[in-house]
């Protein structure tokens, strides 16, 4: 399997602000007394569109879809947690810790993909196990490691130790279980989706190790990426408090590889770090500070992947 794509799915906001009901769980996100709800919104799109254009210049297809003002989705430019698109032709659903997140959950988008000639044959939908508050979140939980068939994930109040067990028996995927932590007011709290801590690309992997505090899981996540043969770029918390987990690689033009990060994740990075990362791909960033202060994500929750076969 490939381990990147060319393809990514982007929602366009209409209505985007500080979700208050992800913010009991997400430490990132920060209130803008000193911004309306309307220019929080257009500094989003402004930031959303620059960073399309941008993707779009390195030879990234980017299928944007556009967010409408009913009903009320003020997240829904992260796609990828309740979406993942998979090369057999699968669609995985997933179940959404927010009650107002689940409602981004759109079958026109579906359509949508299947009219730019995108195949799609079976929807897996774990969704019912919002019932009995079960969750997953997509690929803001699970960071795959689709090449070497390996899942990892930092368990949390929206990452279900069950439900992802499940999911890569569904998938074939070995599961790499572990806790993540992070400091909030002087007390060590879950990290709320695993792909803030860690990225995993073709030929390396960002993580911040000292985000795990167990001692044998660390290794554990350590020896998984270096036995794959990834050289390890280690990251400090406060360069994810920045974002710089937060990374996705690409495949841009004449397959050449990008890595696509925010500006205060790359401004966050030391010289040396920079130059392990470009042994392996071109970093692009664009500036998504308000997106960031806001939504408590980044770039990378902004793209859903698409591994989809083509008619």
């Amino acid at each position: 399997m490939n381990q990147t794509t060319n393809s990514i799915l982007m929602i366009r906001p209409v209505a985007f602000r500080m979700n208050e009901q992800t913010a009991v769980n997400n430490y990132y996100q920060k209130v803008l007394d000193n911004l309306t709800p309307a220019s929080v919104n257009a500094k989003a799109q402004e930031e959303f569109d620059t960073f399309v254009q941008k993707l779009k210049m390195i030879g990234l297809n980017v299928v944007v879809v556009e967010d409408t003002l009913s009903p009320d989705t003020p997240d829904s430019i992260f796609p990828n947690n309740w979406i993942s698109f998979h090369e057999n032709g699968d669609v995985v659903l997933y179940p959404m810790f927010a009650e107002n997140r689940r409602l981004e959950r759109r079958e026109d988008v579906l359509d949508h993909l299947e009219e730019k000639g995108f195949v799609i044959n079976e929807i897996m939908d774990y969704t019912s196990a919002e019932d009995d508050d079960i969750f997953l979140e997509g690929t803001g939980s699970i960071v795959l490691d689709r090449a070497n068939g390996k899942a990892y994930c930092a368990l949390s109040p929206r990452a279900d130790e069950e439900l992802f067990i499940e999911f890569c028996e569904d998938f074939e995927f070995t599961p790499v279980i572990f806790e993540a932590f992070q400091t909030v007011n002087g007390e060590r709290k879950h990290i709320y989706h695993t792909n803030v801590i860690m990225c995993v690309g073709e030929t390396f992997a960002v993580i911040c190790a000292d985000c795990i505090d167990d001692k044998k899981e660390r290794k554990m996540v350590l020896d998984s990426l270096k036995g794959d043969e990834k050289e390890v770029i280690l990251i400090t918390e406060d360069q994810v408090n920045n974002f710089a987990g937060n990374m996705l690689e690409v495949k841009g033009n004449d397959d050449r590889r990008y890595l696509i990060m925010s500006a205060s994740a790359h401004q966050s990075l030391t010289k040396k770090q920079i130059t392990q990362l470009e042994e392996h791909v071109t970093i692009v960033s664009s500036s998504l500070d308000t997106i960031e202060a806001c939504g408590g994500g980044s770039a990378r929750c902004m793209m859903a992947e698409i591994f989809l076969p083509r008619e």
